[in-house]
Parts: structure tokens; sequence; C-alpha cells
């Protein structure tokens, strides 16, 4: 998986970047940080803080074998056992730079873990939802599927409104709470990243939210700003996307969770 690059005033506010950006919550992405903000004069803030971040892998690494190197004559012997030692400290020197401590990469290979029975993981998200709709007083039927590493699953029935919310909020509740669901049920094991949808109302709000942005983005002038109502990450990670493909705009998230916005700019 790709990294992205952000930066920001403080630490956070680049993660909250980084995440837009990706369209995951904290818990599904990685993060190292490059550069924090120094401090100047009278304790005022110097500088912005750099992370990179990607989402979170949720399959083993591939080992790569490395191939062994040919004996020297003359002393190659003592130079090839100092070797280890200095390709150590480089590699711990490089780590401290980028904001990477050596204990991190060591504890990598912990996420190698056994991984958890696709069949079994859509059984699971399936009959929890479909549960949670009878508790609701609804009948519907939850149908799960694999694509790559994300378990989308998508819920049909009628009346089932209520679950959805006003911007997808219970929605988004829902995912969660699924979420949760099946990493107890994993007990350690990998699984995958879960998506919840109603009706297909995800894509349709796709759709929706890029004609909008795309309509909104037509009225943006010289010293003029459109800003949007609060949105997931989700969907600001879709008004950025859309934003970037239009000529003479920017798009910039602004303000704290649970309440960040974005604003279309000129340039």
């Amino acid at each position: 998986m790709e990294w992205v690059e952000t930066t920001g005033k403080t630490v956070e506010e680049a993660k909250e970047l980084a995440l837009d950006q990706l369209g995951v919550d904290q818990e599904d992405a990685e993060f190292e940080l490059l550069e924090e903000p120094k401090t100047g004069l009278f304790g005022r803030p110097r500088g912005d803080a750099r992370v990179r971040a990607r989402i979170l892998p949720k399959s083993p690494r591939a080992k790569v074998e490395r191939k062994r190197r040919p004996k020297k004559e003359d002393g190659g012997s003592a130079a090839a056992a100092e070797a280890p030692d200095r390709q150590s400290t480089s590699s711990n020197e490089a780590n401290v730079s980028r904001g990477t401590s050596p204990s991190r990469e060591r504890a990598e290979p912990r996420r190698n873990k056994e991984p958890m029975d696709p069949a079994e993981q859509c059984t699971v998200v399936e009959e929890f939802l479909t549960g949670l709709a009878e508790s609701f007083g609804f009948s519907a039927t939850a149908t799960a599927v694999f694509e790559d590493e994300d378990l989308r699953v998508n819920l049909t029935g009628e009346n089932l409104g209520v679950m959805v919310g006003p911007r997808l909020v219970t929605l988004e509740a829902i995912q969660e709470i699924t979420r949760n669901t099946l990493q107890r049920q994993a007990a350690g094991r990998e699984y995958g990243r879960v998506t919840v949808d109603i009706e297909g109302i995800r894509d349709r709000r796709k759709q929706a939210l890029t004609t909008f942005v795309t309509e909104q983005a037509a009225t943006v002038t010289s010293g003029t700003t459109v800003v949007f109502e609060v949105m997931s990450s989700a969907d600001r990670k879709q008004v950025h996307d859309v934003a970037s493909e239009i000529d003479g705009i920017s798009s910039v998230s602004e303000g704290e969770d649970p309440r960040r916005r974005v604003v279309l700019k000129s340039v």
C-alpha cells in the first residue's frame, strides 16, 4: 500500500489530513512521524509537522531471500563480522531520522497473524446485521462479499432508512459496531476491512456528492470560498478527490473532529 505524506501546524492536524486522503479511520491507518514542529522565540511554534501514512496492511509481507555474499580474502572475514553491527547502527540512525524508533521496526512481525477464514467472516457479519435489523423491528437480508482485502456487506429490506440516519451517521455507527463484532470473533486472527452498506446508499451518496461538489466548484471565484457541511472522513476524501480533478480549485479540511468540514478555494 502506497504512503501519503502530509504537513500541518500540529502532528494531529497532519494526521487528520492524511486520514482525509486515505479515507479511513485512525485505527485502520499506520503513521510515521517525519518531522515535529519546532518551538521558536517566546515559545511560538515554528515550522510544520510532517507525517506519512498508509492503510494498515492486512496480509503478511512476502519474505525476500538475501543472496549470500562471496567471501573476501585478506581480512574479508573480519570486515563481514563487523558489517551486521554497522548495518544495524545505520538502520537505527535512519529510523530515528525519519521519526521511526528501532523498537517499532522490531514490532512489525506481530502483524503476521493467522488469517480468519473469509467464509467465516461473511457469516459473522451477515448474522450480526440480520439480527440487528430484527432488533429494529425490520426484516432484512445481509449479503457479504470480499473484494481484495475489503469485506463489503449490503443490507436489503424495507423501511431501513432509520438505520442510515442523516448524513449516514447511524450507518457509520453500525459499521463500527459490526467491525468490533468481527474483531472479537477473529480472536487475534487477521480479518478484512469492513464496509457496511444499506440498499446501496453509499454509491448513491457518492454520485450525488460528486455532482454537488462539481456544481459548487463552478461558483467559486477569485477571493471566494465554498464551505461544506460537517462530513465523515470518507465523504471528505470524496470531496478532495473530485476537487483535485477540477482546474483552478483547491480543497482543504478545517475544524476539529467530529466537526471537520471541507472548504473549496480558487487557485
